[in-house]
């Protein structure tokens, strides 16, 4: 079977659960779909309640939820518990906010009384990854489930536990039946799922491979999707910034989740005036991690996802060295049982290197010497991916100003990159298109229907063309 629960920190297999049968693909796409047209009759505003205790739900189970996390893939207890609280957080948001967002936008125009109408568009399948399980579901879920658009789930292979726990949360709290629908499917089955007519768009977050495989298949079928792909984002530090507050991010801007975030800072990119003091700063508080058991509060660095993730990371890291790039810190094999891969810190690598464009997802920190302001945004901006960002400064609106000039979808200045409900969340490049969360992810598959009408038409005078 490919879904499978195996504990990252024990190596033991847990679960297994069974590929999805084509009897159960069309009972979900036509209990789905059914929603769907009965939504149709309902306002925005009927379904608040339900998501509102949905949000109740999750932190009701707040501690099986969040030790599901730790089992299944590995993340820190106290992370897991602040994972299923954002998840809450959002649910509540939409809830509260979404009949607003989504009420008619009146237009001036000759042609009469005229209105754009927010509609919902039919049944959506989302395609996510296990990095963060519940929250990529929950930042589609909430606003779709407002929207009025059912889905279909279809989770990563080593998370299906929080998939199907997902769905029994959702049912417990009394959402209806068909809102959201997890199922085990197969690549093939996925693409049959799209081809689908009652299918009407997909959302992914993922890799680049993945999201370029389900993009192309949801064009050929002319479905709308939107992508959360890859980053490799970029941290700026300005040489006018306070060193103190950037190593008090820095440290944990990459070792969060175990560094396998799409909007980790994998590159560090430092004035020159700064730059020996940073990296001797940012290898000591990388000394100061404690491996250990993720249920245990007292551990600091959780293990990676999965064997097969650890040894992605290591070939990657082992690849940069043999290409030119310097080791700093790390590397050293952590003698645990668990996939532990240790903070390390990598220099000196050029663009001929491939860790340069690649993405490594775990916490390995590449730093750059920047020998002006502008060699630092260029830096930058030679990047495959375009999804976050982080700029030091001394002064804030300066580093506003070096942010507007980074190539990316989202910029924080002089804090954490972090994730709420109203603000969006996405990027450009390979790192994808479209938003969520927000209005923006709100309107992400609606259908912007202009309604225009007339008290008394008058055929002979248009004032415009007629089709």
């Amino acid at each position: 079977m490919a879904y499978k629960t195996v504990n990252p920190y024990t190596n033991e297999l847990v679960k297994e659960f069974p590929n999805a049968t084509d009897t159960q693909i069309e009972e979900a796409l036509s209990t789905a779909h059914s929603l769907y047209r009965a939504w149709k009759k309902e306002k925005v505003a009927d379904r608040a309640q339900k998501l509102h205790d949905v949000a109740q739900t999750l932190r009701d189970n707040s501690e099986e939820l969040a030790k599901i996390l730790v089992i299944e893939m590995g993340k820190l207890i106290g992370e897991a518990r602040g994972e299923v609280e954002l998840c809450a957080m959002i649910a509540d948001y939409f809830a509260d906010n979404s009949a607003e967002m989504l009420s008619p936008i009146p237009l001036k125009t000759t042609a009469g009384n005229a209105r754009i109408e927010k509609e919902s568009v039919g049944v959506l399948l989302m395609v996510e990854p296990w990095n963060f399980p519940y929250y990529q579901i929950m930042r589609v879920y909430a606003p779709n489930y407002m929207v009025g658009n059912p889905m279909i789930l279809k989770h990563s292979s080593n998370t299906p536990w929080a998939g199907a726990i997902f769905q029994e949360m959702i049912e417990k709290a009394g959402a209806p039946k068909g809102s959201l629908i997890n199922l085990f499917l197969t690549h093939d089955q996925v693409d049959k799922v799209i081809a689908d007519d009652r299918i009407q768009g997909v959302a992914l977050t993922g890799s680049e491979r993945g999201g370029s495989s389900v993009a192309q298949t949801a064009g050929k079928y002319l479905k709308k999707s939107s992508m959360e792909l890859g980053g490799n984002d970029a941290f700026i530090v300005l040489e006018d910034a306070n060193i103190d507050e950037v190593i008090s991010v820095a440290s944990r801007a990459r070792t969060y989740n175990a560094g396998q975030v799409c909007t980790s800072s994998k590159r560090f990119i430092v004035a020159d005036k700064l730059y020996d003091e940073f990296v001797e700063r940012l290898a000591e508080s990388y000394k100061h991690f404690v491996p250990g058991d993720p249920l245990d509060e007292k551990t600091t660095l959780a293990p990676l996802s999965s064997a097969k993730a650890k040894q992605t990371l290591q070939k990657q890291l082992d690849d940069a060295l043999a290409a030119g790039a310097k080791l700093y810190f790390g590397n050293t094999p952590i003698d645990l049982p668990g996939q532990f891969f240790q903070p390390s810190i990598i220099t000196d690598v050029t663009p001929d290197n491939p860790a340069y464009y690649e993405e490594m997802f775990g916490p390995i920190a590449q730093v750059y010497r920047a020998s002006s302001e502008q060699e630092a945004i260029n830096i930058a901006n030679d990047s495959h991916y375009g999804l976050g960002g982080i700029v030091f400064a001394g002064d804030s609106k300066h580093g506003e100003e070096v942010a507007q000039q980074i190539d990316t979808g989202m910029v924080f200045v002089n804090t954490f990159l972090y994730t709420l409900p109203e603000i969006p969340f996405g990027g450009i490049k390979r790192s994808g298109y479209g938003r969520e969360m927000s209005s923006l992810g709100l309107n992400a598959f609606v259908n912007d229907k202009l309604i225009v009408s007339v008290e008394k038409p008058d055929l002979n005078n248009l004032g415009g063309a007629l089709f």
